[in-house]
């Protein structure tokens, strides 16, 4: 069987063997077609022309005094004859004839035709009138003219008959001039030769590739490209999308009818477009969107010298991005910072118990226990004064213990953190509580960040729950500048760039927080010169 379905495919034509018949047909029918309106062309001409020289003929030979005068001889065909052969002689024609009204020949050039009968078509020769047109002469078609013979009193007496039979097509073709016959074959030959090239430019575009194997490899792509759970979305040279699978159009959150359009035009989040339109390779790039945090890889597509390609080896075609949904993953590293930072500030606070327990063992030992009252009363003071300030005004038990541990960890970096007295916030539902820790931590730590590195002491916190809820942050840092606060929340913003890691990712997901509850966050000037940020997201 192997050997069979070899010969069968040493026998099966080329695309470039099919292309090439396909357009060898396509001039062949071409030059059919313009020889068929030149052999029209011509009929029409010879026609014409022919038709009136017959009947000039056949008048001239019925204006003839002896054909009236001996139309009654008794051997008519033999006294007519040679005025007859005259007539056909000098006007080319082929069969001329004297016929009588019945349509019996009377007189004709082809003895043979004697005493039959003549088909006079759609003659009016016969009521008086001269008349030229198509008839059958021993069953060929000829341009015939028809001339009454009549007497003194106007009475049909005979019917000249000249006519001359139509040439054949070659000689229509022929008779074109010699011209035409040139225009034709030189259109012929390039028509060969251009159908050859044709079918070496699609040989070469094809990869030398047939219909069959061109088939199984769209079909492999496309089962390929669709069953990877990654997004995909290949972009061309000109920045134009050429290739998406389903997960990148449910990644980005466009039309699956996307192809052939510029990124520009598809409505991609920007900070992502730029990453699709740049050139280079791009690894593990966190970028968040309105809805999403994706971990995106590019990497330049160029064709492989190797194979049906090496002619185009190392030719860039574009860039091909994948890329990984990690808003889970980042949710939960923001949510695990928070408690680490928690963790963070119990730890300092267990250092810091240690050392006091350490003053009020050795007060005790010198036995002043007067200090030793002292000293645990301002220390109880001091925490019963944070913890009441932050819970006399949060009631949601997860978003006051972290209030409470961002104070302590701000006064160990000198940093004050204060709770707004107008603040205001009743116990949430769980997951808005979650949600809520992850944007007041990010919004607290960044502040101390910028607050600790330019040596501003002061942080402000509000929170409202009324008619929505809203986070605002409020550090006496340097501030964002105008041109940063429309891209300030998206990755890799960061105004550290000197730490490794995940920096900027915390105000991407504040961003994304509020976009998931359909809130807003903006950031502009405090009136103490920092940076105020407020988080709106609405309840209910």
């Amino acid at each position: 069987m192997r050997p069979a379905r070899v010969r069968l495919r040493r026998r099966r034509r080329t695309l470039a063997g099919q292309v090439l018949i396909l357009q060898l047909a396509v001039v062949a029918v071409v030059l059919g077609a313009v020889a068929a309106v030149s052999v029209h062309q011509s009929t029409r001409e010879f026609r014409d022309l022919q038709g009136g020289r017959m009947l000039s003929v056949a008048e001239s030979l019925a204006s003839t005094p002896i054909v009236r005068e001996q139309l009654d001889a008794p051997l008519v065909e033999q006294v007519l004859a040679p005025d007859v052969d005259r007539a056909a002689a000098l006007s080319g024609a082929t069969v001329a004839e004297i016929v009588a009204p019945d349509g019996r020949v009377l007189v004709s050039t082809d003895p043979t035709r004697v005493r039959g009968v003549a088909d006079l078509g759609d003659s009016d020769a016969v009521r008086g009138r001269g008349w030229y047109g198509d008839v059958t002469v021993d069953g060929r078609t000829s341009i015939a003219g028809h001339v009454p013979v009549l007497d003194t009193d106007g009475r049909v007496l005979a019917v000249v008959t000249v006519s001359e039979n139509y040439p054949s097509t070659w000689m229509l073709l022929s008779g074109s001039g010699a011209r035409l016959l040139i225009y034709l074959g030189i259109g012929a030959g390039l028509g060969a030769v251009g159908s050859v090239l044709l079918s070496r430019r699609v040989r070469r575009h094809t990869l030398g590739l047939e219909t069959a194997e061109i088939a199984t490899l769209a079909d492999h792509r496309e089962a390929l490209l669709h069953s990877i759970r990654e997004g995909v979305i290949a972009v061309d040279t000109d920045g134009r999308i050429t290739m998406i699978n389903d997960s990148a159009v449910a990644l980005l959150g466009v039309e699956p009818g996307v192809v052939g359009r510029p990124v520009d035009e598809v409505g991609i989040d920007p900070g992502l477009a730029a990453v699709l339109l740049g050139q280079g390779e791009v690894e593990d790039l966190v970028i968040t969107t309105a809805t999403r945090v994706l971990a995106v890889n590019r990497r330049s597509a160029t064709i492989r010298a190797t194979g049906r390609g090496a002619g185009r080896g190392g030719q860039s075609i574009g860039t091909v991005t994948t890329m990984r949904d990690s808003t889970e993953l980042a949710s939960m590293q923001s949510q695990l910072t928070s408690h680490k930072s928690v963790t963070d500030t119990l730890r300092a606070q267990t250092h810091e118990f240690a050392n006091q327990l350490h003053t009020i063992s050795g007060l005790a030992q010198l036995g002043s226990y007067d200090e030793v009252t002292a000293l645990v009363g301002t220390l109880t003071r001091r925490r019963a004064e944070i913890s009441e300030s932050i819970t006399a005004h949060v009631h949601d038990p997860a978003v006051a213990a972290l209030l409470i541990a961002k104070t302590s960890l701000a006064a160990e970096v000198g940093v004050r953190l204060d709770l707004d007295p107008a603040s205001h916030l009743r116990a949430l539902d769980p997951a808005l509580s979650t949600d809520v820790i992850t944007v007041v931590g990010n919004l607290v730590d960044n502040a101390l960040d910028v607050s600790r590195d330019s040596g501003a002491e002061r942080i402000v916190v509000r929170l409202q729950d009324r008619p929505d809820l809203l986070v605002e942050v409020t550090d006496s840092g340097p501030g964002v500048p105008p041109e940063m606060r429309d891209v300030v929340f998206s990755r890799g913003v960061t105004s550290k760039p000197d730490t490794p890691g995940g920096r900027g990712i915390g105000l991407a997901l504040v961003r994304l927080v509020s976009v998931q509850h359909g809130g807003t966050a903006v950031v502009d000037d405090a009136d103490t010169g920092g940076a105020r940020f407020r988080v709106r997201i609405p309840l209910g």
